[in-house]
């Protein structure tokens, strides 16, 4: 049994599910994010000679946040 259409796109969903998804792709843009910085600590980390100071985590991270700013973020 087909299913019915409830808006004009033609894919059957409603202007809700559109909401969610732009909260999906937030999210998913953050995660990419949070996971970006852990992989420049790790980066870090084994350059390292021994643990990372307080001072060196701060300066790698915003390194990274700001190389991050500078990048292309998600379209609408």
């Amino acid at each position: 049994m087909p299913v019915p259409k409830r808006d004009n796109r033609g894919d059957g969903r409603g202007s809700r599910c559109r909401r969610r998804t732009l909260t999906q792709d937030h999210q998913d843009h953050a995660a990419l994010a949070e996971i970006e910085l852990c992989g420049e600590l790790m980066i870090a980390a084994s350059a390292a000679e021994g643990p990372l100071s307080r001072a060196r985590i701060d300066e790698v991270l915003r390194r990274a946040a700001g190389e991050l700013d500078e990048a292309p973020g998600p379209t609408r």
